[in-house]
């Protein structure tokens, strides 16, 4: 049989962002994956300062600003590389410096579900080629033990 078998429902796309190169394959596979499909993609930014709870609250708020500034910066990027290639998306930034990158990956993905019930809804990751996290674990490998959407891990 070859046959090929239908596609239905909309296609939405969680995009883990943060500027890497893991991460701009991440989003080139999410906008390939929606071409020809009804959908959108959103790309997430998760600010992570891992020892927030050791700066004082005059410096977080300077990292606050920082984070701000790169939140913008990303955005131009994201937009830059999806030019004249897909317009279906949209850009969040998780706001609180305590949250974990998976965890915020996670919850924007089921508020899409929410939002898309009869729909098909995934997270689309960059894996990491950092050689510390094949001691302490990545937001890929966190994501693929926790998430309840299906995950697709770009190399």
């Amino acid at each position: 049989m070859n046959a090929a078998m239908p596609i239905t429902g909309d296609l939405y796309l969680v995009v883990g962002y943060d500027g890497s190169d893991p991460a701009a394959r991440a989003l080139e596979a999410a906008t390939a994956l929606l071409r020809g499909r009804d959908g959108c993609l959103t790309v997430v930014y998760v600010p992570h300062m891992p020892s927030v709870d050791m700066l004082t609250p005059e410096a977080t708020a300077g990292m606050t600003v920082t984070f701000d500034e790169l939140a913008r910066d990303l955005h131009a990027q994201v937009s830059e590389q999806l030019r004249d290639r897909e317009e279906r998306w949209r850009f969040e930034r998780a706001h609180d410096l305590y949250s974990d990158v998976p965890g915020v990956l996670i919850a924007v993905a089921e508020k899409v579900r929410a939002s898309h019930p009869a729909d098909n809804v995934a997270i689309v990751v960059g894996s990491s080629s950092q050689a510390r996290h094949r001691m302490v674990g990545s937001v890929a490998v966190s994501l693929a033990r926790h998430a309840p959407e299906p995950l697709l891990i770009v190399p």
